[in-house]
C-alpha cells in the first residue's frame, strides 16, 4: 500500500473563516476547551472507541478497507484514497445508540459545568 507524505492531519477543531473571528470563541470552542481541560474529552473518546468495537463497527470498517484494497490492487491504493473512500461510509454507519450515548454524556457535562 502506498503511503502519502503530503496528507494533512484531520482537523480536531473548526477552521476559522476570517481573521476577525480570532478574538471571539464560539460556544463549540468553549465546550471543547472545557472538555479538554477536565479530561472528559479523553473519557468520551475512549467511550466511543469501546462502543464502536462492541457494536462491530470497527470490524466492518476493517472489512470495507480490505475489500477496497483487494478491488483496486494493493499497490494502487494510497492511504489518502482509502480515507476518502471509507470516511463517508464510516461516519454514516456509526450506530445511533453510540451517537445518542455520546450526545447525552456531552449534554450532562455541559449542565454540570454550567456552560
Amino acid at each position: 500500500m502506498k503511503h502519502s507524505v503530503n496528507r494533512s492531519p484531520t482537523p480536531d477543531e473548526d477552521v476559522r473563516e476570517s481573521p476577525e473571528m480570532d478574538n471571539e470563541l464560539t460556544l463549540r470552542e468553549i465546550i471543547n476547551i472545557k472538555l479538554v481541560e477536565s479530561g472528559e474529552k479523553e473519557n468520551l473518546m475512549e467511550l466511543v472507541r469501546d462502543r464502536l468495537v462492541e457494536s462491530g463497527w470497527k470490524d466492518e470498517m476493517r472489512i470495507a478497507c480490505r475489500e477496497h484494497v483487494k478491488k483496486k490492487g494493493r499497490k494502487d491504493v494510497t492511504v489518502d484514497e482509502l480515507i476518502r473512500v471509507i470516511t463517508p461510509k464510516g461516519r454514516a454507519s456509526v450506530p445511533d445508540a453510540v451517537k445518542e450515548e455520546l450526545l447525552n454524556r456531552i449534554q450532562n457535562f455541559i449542565r454540570s459545568a454550567a456552560l
